[in-house]
C-alpha cells in the first residue's frame, strides 16, 4: 500500500493550495480517506475526511468553510483544496486511511505500526 501526497508549498496568508494524494495497493473506492496535519512541537490534528462514495465530508472547526476535501475514485486520488490560508495552517499534511471497524469518523487513523495507512506528508507553509 502506498499513499503519495503532493501540492504543498509556501504561500502568503489568504492564499490557496491544492493537495493531492495518490493511493495504490488497495481498493481505493471502498476506503474512507482523511487528511491529518502535524505542527512541530504539537500533536497531530485531524483536518477532514470523506466517505468512500463522496456522499459525506467532515471538517474540523478550524478549517470549515475554507478547506474542501474531494476524491476521484477513477484516479485513486483524494484532494484537499485549501483557501484563505492562515499562518496557523502551517504544518506537515498527511493523507491517511484505515479499514473496517478501525475507522472512526472525525478521528485520526491508526499509525502505520498499528495497521493504518499513511503517506509521507507534504509541507504547507503560510507566512508573509
Amino acid at each position: 500500500v502506498k499513499l503519495v501526497e503532493s501540492g504543498g508549498g509556501s504561500v502568503q496568508p489568504g492564499g490557496s493550495l491544492r493537495l493531492s494524494c495518490v493511493v495504490s495497493g488497495l481498493t481505493f473506492w471502498s476506503y474512507y480517506m482523511s487528511w491529518i496535519r502535524q505542527v512541530p512541537g504539537k500533536g497531530q490534528e485531524w483536518v477532514c475526511s470523506i466517505f468512500s462514495d463522496s456522499s459525506k465530508s467532515l471538517y474540523a472547526d478550524s478549517v470549515k468553510g475554507r478547506f474542501t476535501i474531494s476524491r476521484d475514485n477513477a484516479k485513486n486520488t483524494v484532494y484537499l483544496h485549501m483557501t484563505n490560508l492562515k499562518s496557523a495552517d502551517t504544518a506537515l499534511s498527511f493523507c491517511a486511511t484505515d479499514y473496517g471497524n478501525h475507522v472512526v469518523p472525525g478521528g485520526i487513523p491508526r499509525p502505520p505500526e498499528e495497521g493504518g495507512y499513511w503517506g509521507q506528508g507534504t509541507q504547507v507553509s503560510v507566512s508573509s
